[in-house]
């Protein structure tokens, strides 16, 4: 329990494992980096999107 508190309690090594949170993660990167980062959450939600219309479709095909 003593070395879990002096490794993570320390400023530096939580510096170095990155934010807890996602918002504005992105935020100080480099230009292409936010571009990919935005194209992989948009293919994301694109799937995501997708999932939820093909139960739809297959909700309806059974109803009918």
């Amino acid at each position: 329990m003593r070395w879990f508190h002096a490794t993570f309690d320390d400023w530096f090594f939580r510096s170095m494992i990155g934010p807890a949170q996602t918002a504005n993660a992105v935020h100080g990167c480099e230009q292409p980096a936010r571009e990919q980062w935005k194209r992989d959450l948009e293919a994301r939600k694109r799937f995501t999107r997708e999932q939820r219309e093909r139960k739809r479709l297959a909700r309806e095909g059974r109803m009918t």
